[in-house]
């Protein structure tokens, strides 16, 4: 996914005119120079957490020296240019993640929303459970879930009745008494609901209906992440510290290996939400990262002129720092989870 990122910021760049110096996997120190290509060298580098494209001229600055017949040079393109080549990766991990859930639903099904109450997921000795609810069972009296689980929760602590339609099509009724004080996330009947249901479209149409419903699920976790990042830098600002399930590369290859386990789909699932992820944190206006370029773009048309590439330097040499020992903090903490040494 960090490989996408970057040739993303390589095809943009060369589309451009703007020669790429040098695409490194992993970060520096270099520890082997694999080819050259197009005039670019392309290397291995032992730290295997991420990639970069060194571009030519990205660090000149004004006053100095131009070598004449000198082409290709990053500086010299508009702003404009220059904000899309750093943009490009972060839409280069976005249509990954588009891609990537596209493909799940094409095999899976297309979700569609139904006028159908359906039983998705039973808690084992939760009162659905022992009552002899089923999954597939589809609850008649309701057309959409909100309107059974406020029914539910209305009559906790009461016996109700519930008719319900099984896998087989035959009818039954149900008695069943909701719990007032359920445990945390279990609701009252201990049951996940759902009134959306995969529907399988001729073959051609399904990437396209794939498509669509991957863009929509990458807008909604693209959401679901800022606000998560939104929530982690408040609690930093406030003295709450990071949220407990956050990890690092220790913690994201932890997790990897669990979700490979569920399948091929599982993981192009869980790869399209890495990506997405990726894209959200990079469009961040933070030193280092793509979107902290882009910021200091914004102050180079604000002010008029060409901003000092040595003081962005200094500032992004300043953030990969502070990213550095923010990862290695993350990943000490991953290990000591990882080793039970903490929760």
């Amino acid at each position: 996914m960090v490989l996408v990122h970057e040739f993303g910021h390589f095809i943009s760049a060369r589309i451009f005119g703007i020669r790429v110096e040098e695409f490194g996997f992993g970060l520096p120190p270099r520890a082997k120079k694999l080819f050259t290509k197009w005039g670019t060298v392309f290397t291995l580098n032992w730290l295997p957490i991420g990639g970069f494209v060194k571009l030519y001229g990205e660090e000149y600055s004004d006053g100095d020296e131009v070598v004449a017949g000198d082409a290709g040079r990053f500086y010299d393109k508009p702003a404009r240019v220059r904000a899309v080549v750093f943009v490009a990766g972060v839409i280069m991990n976005f249509l990954l993640g588009i891609f990537l859930f596209a493909t799940v639903y094409s095999f899976v099904g297309i979700p569609v929303t139904t006028d159908r109450v359906r039983v998705e997921e039973i808690v084992a000795d939760s009162p659905a459970d022992k009552a002899g609810f089923k999954v597939g069972d589809v609850v008649k009296q309701f057309s959409e879930t909100n309107q059974m689980v406020k029914f539910v929760n209305e009559k906790a602590g009461s016996e109700i009745e519930l008719l319900v339609v099984g896998k087989d099509g035959a009818e039954r009724t149900i008695k069943v008494i909701p719990r007032k004080d359920p445990p945390a996330g279990q609701g009252a009947l201990g049951i996940v609901l759902s009134n959306v249901e995969l529907t399988k479209y001729p073959w051609w149409q399904m990437p396209f209906r794939g498509a669509v419903v991957g863009l929509s699920e990458a807008i909604a976790w693209g959401k679901d992440i800022a606000s998560g990042l939104g929530h982690m830098v408040y609690g930093l600002v406030t003295g709450k510290g990071v949220p407990k399930d956050l990890s690092g590369p220790v913690g994201i290859y932890q997790v990897s290996g669990q979700v490979i386990k569920q399948g091929f789909l599982a993981t192009l699932q869980f790869m399209g939400v890495l990506s997405i992820n990726l894209a959200v944190l990079n469009i961040l206006p933070l030193p280092a990262l793509d979107g902290g370029h882009v910021f200091f773009l914004l102050i180079e048309k604000i002010i008029g002129r060409k901003r000092k590439n040595k003081i962005e330097g200094y500032v992004n040499t300043a953030g990969m720092i502070f990213l550095l020992c923010a990862m290695l903090l993350i990943t000490v903490r991953d290990v000591a989870r990882l080793l039970k040494i903490i929760n």
